[in-house]
């Protein structure tokens, strides 16, 4: 490094030049950003007979769990997003990324500091001998009688690296496809929350009606048990049949008692997501069953914006192919600039005078001779790391086209299945009613009708079952279709730092 003084040199202009040839010169090293080449089917195997959605579908935008016309779980969804702490993870993740992307835009600009420090300093003046100590010992002395000195600095410096090759441009890019790809994992983690919390309490709400079918059907087998006791006292049935109706009532009543234990464990995954401790939470039953929506499917290629895990996948591709241009930038010359001023005194009292003042100007090439291959390997890295992301961006593509193929053959599954059900319910119910009647003209034992009414309340909780089943594969699907969810929200982050920043207003700020 060479260091310029003021006599006969005008420093300004050096350093006006060096950046105006350096600004006029400089490129950017590394591949521009493409998006990997993929082979996306023209519809889905599985979406004959589905409405193709349009953009005034509701399940194309928005809280799409208002699709299920429930006020109650569109208030736990609320919650979940003000208070679960699974997302809470994830936002504080994408507040990391987004420093990461000042930080990057930082490195544009110089940096400067400003010193201030006193220095104490002695010289021998030569000469020197032995001296005895007190105990008869010697030591030697380097010099008798150095000179001592004072020195006062306050110093300013600015140095600035010029991104000559373009590899802090290429690191923003990353930093900034990081952002993105965080903000894309941010929208995977809540629509997986969200999915998890619509299931568990639709799930709560059908298993709230198999409770309601438990307690009538209790009660009706209470009858039935009464009804044999009186006509076993009247000699007409056997003490056979009325042990049979006590066995049933019981085994019912014990079924009953089950569904209590998985209400409450829902209960309690319900709290949890909802950021509540399941003591202090509490959900009411109600007296219908939710409906199933009707849900518009997707052409295959609009998976790869609506969803958000595809989206934070390609991310990452463009976040590995900028670092190959940053390993590429680190094997050419580093050009940089940095300058200094301030004053120095050997007394305090004249410290900031004129005669005191000082400055330079050091304009810097650097460039590394020999490493053993060190950087070079790294532009390989960067290149293996990016192939990586390319493979693993195309298997998130093949699995999401696999979900939702998977959620529509079994939703169109459990349809068919659940028409057939409804008859047989509807057919067990009917031989229900015409054995009890034989039974009670005396024409038939009373096994006859417990067998009938067994099936018939093992086809009813079948149907429920059923019910059960598809209300959870219609969130699995909205999901896997990428909910309300668009990566169209990525190109403009301003929305959701707002959402944040409301939410971390409430919230009091840590030390």
């Amino acid at each position: 490094m060479r260091v310029f003084h003021p006599t006969g040199f005008a420093p300004h202009r050096l350093a006006c030049s060096v950046t105006l040839a350096l600004a006029l010169t400089g490129c950017t090293l590394g591949p521009d950003y493409e998006r990997p080449q993929l082979a996306t089917p023209d519809s889905f195997k599985e979406g004959q007979g589905w409405k193709l959605a349009t953009p005034a579908d509701e399940a194309e935008r928005g809280p799409w769990w208002e699709m299920y016309g429930d006020p109650l779980l569109n208030d736990l969804m609320r919650r979940l997003d003000e208070s679960n702490q699974t997302v809470a993870q994830s936002v504080a993740q994408y507040l990391q990324a987004k420093a990461a992307v000042r930080a990057a835009k930082a490195d544009f600009f110089p940096t400067g500091r400003v010193t201030v420090d006193e220095t104490r300093s002695a010289t021998a003046s030569g000469g020197g001998g032995t001296s005895r100590l007190p105990d008869g010992s010697t030591v030697s002395s380097g010099g008798g009688g150095g000179d001592i000195s004072n020195s006062y600095n306050a110093v300013s410096n600015i140095s600035w690296e010029l991104d000559f090759w373009g590899k802090m441009r290429r690191q923003l890019e990353s930093d900034r496809a990081g952002l993105q790809g965080s903000a894309a994992d941010l929208a995977a983690v809540r629509l997986s929350q969200q999915s998890t919390l619509a299931q568990s309490y639709l799930q709560l709400r059908v298993l709230d009606g198999q409770r309601r079918l438990l307690r009538a059907t209790v009660e009706a087998y209470a009858r039935s048990l009464r009804l044999t006791e009186n006509q076993y006292r009247a000699g007409m049935v056997t003490k056979a049949d009325v042990t049979q109706a006590l066995t049933q009532l019981k085994s019912t009543e014990a079924q009953a008692i089950d569904l209590d234990y998985q209400r409450a464990q829902l209960e309690h995954a319900i709290a949890v997501l909802t950021g509540v401790p399941p003591a202090e939470f509490e959900l009411a039953e109600l007296d219908s069953l939710p409906a199933l929506p009707e849900i518009p499917t997707l052409l295959p290629s609009q998976l790869l914006e609506r969803r958000p895990d595809v989206a934070a996948a390609e991310r990452e591709v463009m976040s590995a192919s900028a670092l190959i241009g940053v390993a590429k930038a680190a094997r050419f010359p580093t050009f940089s600039l940095s300058a200094a001023g301030g004053y120095r005194a050997t007394h305090t009292d004249n410290w900031f005078e004129k005669d005191n003042r000082f400055w330079n100007i050091s304009p810097e090439m650097a460039l590394t001779l020999f490493d053993g291959g060190l950087l070079r390997s790294q532009v390989d890295q960067a290149r293996a790391t990016h192939q990586q992301a390319v493979a693993t961006y195309r298997q998130t593509v093949l699995d999401s086209f696999r979900e939702v193929e998977d959620y529509l053959v079994q939703l169109s599954v459990l349809e068919r299945e659940s028409r057939a059900q409804q008859e047989a319910v509807d057919a067990a119910n009917e031989s229900r009613r015409l054995m009890e009647n034989q039974y009670k003209a005396g024409t038939v034992d009373y096994s006859s009708v417990v067998d009938v009414q067994t099936a018939a309340l093992s086809n009813e909780r079948t149907s429920l079952t059923l019910l059960s089943n598809r209300l959870t594969a219609s969130v699995q699907l909205i999901a896997a279709l990428g909910g309300g969810w668009d990566s169209v929200e990525l190109d403009n982050l301003e929305k959701l730092d707002e959402q944040l920043e409301q939410a971390r207003a409430k919230e009091p700020e840590a030390d």
